[in-house]
């Protein structure tokens, strides 16, 4: 693991400073996202293999193959991994396409406390359960849209610089079991999307964990909070830079891209307000622009922070982003606090009877 950059000596680190002093504003149209590469540390391998294979004259950037196994990751773990290797993947012998960069997305950094976060949970969790929900029939597929960013960064002729792939559409569609899926995602799929399953290279089908889950493998999960937190300290032993901050991550990804059943939402909610670390953020935007209160958590070593984003109101669960709160982020220096490493805003969560059907709302 790569040591971080010394922090500043300024007394105060940006996420203690009044909301929005000393930061850019956000720049709606080109906002970029990436996060949570520690997820897949062998993925990421062998996509930096790749890349420094394509870095030489003779195979210029974006015209490679990128062969990648078809099984469904967390979404945040795709973007980024791909990203920040400079490709779009695709399937069935098309080339590979570079990832058309824009400039990099930065917001204030929200204050933070772990004053009212027990109460703030409850109460999230309290709105969920009253929620309606959505039952997926096993010749169904879960649909889920949202809209996402990712900055990354990109080096080219020796020279690295921070960009966005901009904020997006993002579409998914995947079986009960897994065993069929789709992905449209401009940034990380061609044209017209690509299928995805849970086959490896070799041809052999992936069970379901909990950092690539479906639909079935979410109903086997305890709903007791404490037997849900020790499987998910257990389970993800050894990810991310420590193991509150990886647990937190999980719950994240549960949450986000994914249709958990009603009494596991509360137990995730309950689950979370026992890790140590966790805050409140009074004010956090997510990629569709909507402002919302957050239930976050900084990772010591990387200076970012991850943040849940809610309706302040309803307590409806509308996205996530990480953003970047002390300096110390980034092999190059340029992620500075204030960078919106990643965002997402969840728009839509629906069964669809076929593969590839848009329901009228989400059109």
């Amino acid at each position: 693991m790569r040591q971080p950059r010394p922090l500043s000596d300024h007394s105060l680190t940006p996420d203690e400073w009044p909301e929005g002093e000393h930061l850019l504003a956000v720049e709606e149209a080109d906002l970029p996202a990436g996060r949570h590469a520690f997820h897949k540390d062998a993925l990421m391998t062998r996509i930096q293999q790749d890349t420094q294979t394509a870095a030489s004259p003779a195979a210029p950037p974006g015209r490679r193959r990128l062969p990648r196994a078809l099984i469904i990751l967390p979404a945040a773990v795709c973007s980024l991994a791909l990203a920040a290797a400079g490709f779009l993947a695709v399937t069935g012998g098309d080339t590979v396409k570079e990832a058309a960069a824009g400039p990099a997305l930065t917001a204030p950094v929200g204050a933070s406390t772990p004053a009212g976060v027990p109460q703030l949970l409850e109460r999230i969790s309290l709105a969920s359960a009253k929620s309606p929900r959505v039952h997926v029939g096993a010749d169904q597929y879960v649909y889920i849209e949202s809209k996402v960013g990712t900055t990354y960064e990109k080096t080219v002729d020796d020279k690295t610089t921070l960009v966005s792939d901009g904020i997006h559409r993002r579409q998914v569609w995947s079986s009960p079991d897994g065993a069929e899926g789709w992905l449209i995602d401009p940034a990380v799929s061609p044209p017209g999307g690509e299928r995805l399953d849970r086959t490896n290279e070799k041809g052999e089908s992936e069970p379901a964990y909990l950092n690539a889950p479906t639909y079935d493998y979410l109903a086997t999960l305890p709903t007791d909070p404490d037997a849900l937190l020790a499987k998910i300290y257990r389970e993800t032993e050894g990810m991310g830079n420590n193991r509150d901050q990886q647990a937190f991550t999980t719950i994240g990804d549960l949450l986000n891209e994914s249709l958990p059943p009603a009494e596991l939402y509360t137990a995730l909610y309950s689950a979370a307000a026992e890790i140590p670390g966790v805050v409140k953020v009074k004010d956090a935007v997510d990629a569709a622009g909507r402002h919302g209160v957050a239930v976050a958590r900084l990772d010591e070593t990387s200076g970012a922070r991850t943040e849940w984003i809610f309706d302040a109101e309803t307590y409806t669960y509308l996205g996530e982003r990480t953003i970047q709160v002390r300096p110390n982020g980034g092999d190059s220096g340029l992620i500075e606090p204030g960078t919106v490493l990643h965002t997402e805003a969840v728009t839509l969560r629906q069964a669809v009877d076929e593969l590839k059907e848009v329901p009228s709302s989400g059109a």
